[in-house]
């Protein structure tokens, strides 16, 4: 059924008469009828009719227990925590978009996994829209990435890059970036919403039709969202983010989606000057050396599935300041504020007449509330001159009363401390926080090999 429009000369009529009208009237002025007076429209031309269609057999509808999960199985990239992100491996027909700030090693990272791909057989087609064949190579060659299975490319135009697919026939495809590849068929520069959008399907599509993983580079804006279009994130099956601090050499994969497995999985990186290493064990990045001094609590963190232990390191000094400077790195700077308040009123140590530094060793984040309590107990230390045993840790979140209340995944961070050598973990079986800072100070006066209760 064809639609209709309103007529530019005269908009309503009497359905009686056929008399016109430039507005709306309630009564007829010909026949004088009431109600007889509607908006006067014409055809437009345009069908809103859709035909079904039949589909094929390999294309019907099946019950979903007869689907067979082993017709795409996982591919090991090579680099075994960029498997752990993305659930496994790459499943074939993947569209996995992988976003990061300028300079944090996208390029470097990817250059690796399509170097392991290749020396595991499997053909790579890296398609690189910002760098020259020549500046690839140059770091292929600084990170060992070179293999006769890597095929390089350096090309914007989305067409030609289709091309280099016919004729490479690659069993991986990776494309740096999607915000500067262009289309033909769209109007616009290379990153203009509509043309992010083009090519990002056309290549999904490919994908799809092809069994053909892709890997896209995404680039990020001010504060750290995925620049272009929001149904970027939508089209693809993995959204990956690749941060770091550029002071550090520490660098993390997280999985913000995805379709074929976990979302809380962390990759771990070093950046070296030979390219990008595995870390499969960063416990001990994250921990000071040498003799424990006071001011110093050693926490169990989540990164994902992953419990880490990290060292909260507190400085305390006097000032003759009206307001004294509280300095945080790495930790929350609201609720530093928080358990210097709580300890003041709670357990009597006055922190408001000093300037107070935290941070956390290994320059990692350290944000959820299970390190107040390291917070508090690192604090007291730096305060009162008392050292922390080497074999203590902490974790607990602290509330404005002064109880200690349990943290999530606390089965999974109690053996994690044992692991590590950890033998006294404080939690929230101390109950408030002066009963937590007197189970650190009666553990700092035990002599080693003295019976004292386990926590």
């Amino acid at each position: 059924m064809a639609t209709r429009r309103p007529t530019a000369t005269a908009p309503y009529r009497c359905t009686e008469c056929g008399w016109t009208a430039l507005k709306w009237v309630g009564r007829c002025g010909e026949c004088q009828q009431w109600g007889t007076v509607v908006e006067a429209s014409e055809p437009t031309g345009l069908s809103r009719s859709v035909s079904a269609i039949a589909p094929g057999a390999d294309r019907a509808a099946r019950p979903i227990t007869a689907v067979d999960s082993r017709d795409t199985p996982r591919r090991t990239t090579g680099v075994g925590e960029f498997d752990r992100v993305l659930g496994g491996g790459i499943v074939p027909g993947a569209a996995i978009l992988l976003s990061g700030e300028p300079g944090v090693g996208k390029s470097t990272l990817l250059l690796e996994v399509a170097a392991q791909s290749a020396r595991g057989g499997r053909r790579v087609l890296y398609a690189s829209a910002e760098e020259s064949t020549g500046q690839v190579r140059l770091r292929a060659e600084r990170t060992g990435a070179l293999h006769d299975e890597l095929y390089l490319a350096a090309e914007t135009d989305l067409a030609t890059i289709l091309g280099h697919i016919d004729e490479v026939k690659p069993e991986l495809l990776i494309v740096d970036s999607v915000q500067t590849v262009s289309s033909s068929l769209s109007e616009g520069m290379a990153g203009h919403p509509s043309q992010v959008r083009e090519v990002a399907s056309t290549l999904i599509r490919v994908a799809k039709d092809r069994s053909l993983p892709v890997i896209l580079v995404g680039h990020v804006t001010k504060d750290g969202s995925i620049a272009g279009p929001r149904i970027l994130e939508h089209l693809v099956d993995v959204v990956c983010q690749f941060e770091g601090d550029r002071q550090t050499s520490l660098r993390f994969v997280r999985a913000l989606k995805n379709r074929f497995g976990p979302t809380d999985e962390v990759g771990c990186f070093d950046m070296t000057g030979s390219g990008i290493a595995e870390v499969a064990d960063p416990s001990a990045l994250f921990l000071g050396h040498g003799n424990p001094e006071p001011g110093t609590c050693v926490a169990i963190a989540l990164e994902g599935r992953r419990a880490l232990p990290v060292e909260v390191q507190a400085l305390t000094i006097k000032s003759g300041a009206p307001n004294p400077r509280r300095i945080v790195n790495g930790v929350d700077s609201a609720r530093v504020a928080m358990v210097l308040a709580v300890l003041e009123k709670k357990t009597g140590i006055v922190t408001s007449n000093m300037d107070v530094y935290v941070s956390t060793v290994g320059g990692v984040r350290f944000t959820e509330p299970a390190a107040d309590l390291a917070i508090a107990i690192a604090v007291a230390g730096s305060v009162r001159n008392d050292a922390t045993p080497q074999t203590l840790a902490a974790v607990g979140e602290l509330s404005l009363a002064g109880e200690i209340r349990p943290v999530t995944q606390s089965a999974q961070r109690r053996s994690e401390a044992a692991r590590l050598g950890y033998t006294e973990l404080i939690d929230s079986r101390s109950g408030t926080i002066g009963g937590a800072l007197g189970d650190v100070r009666m553990r700092a006066k035990v002599r080693p090999g003295d019976d004292v209760p386990e926590f």
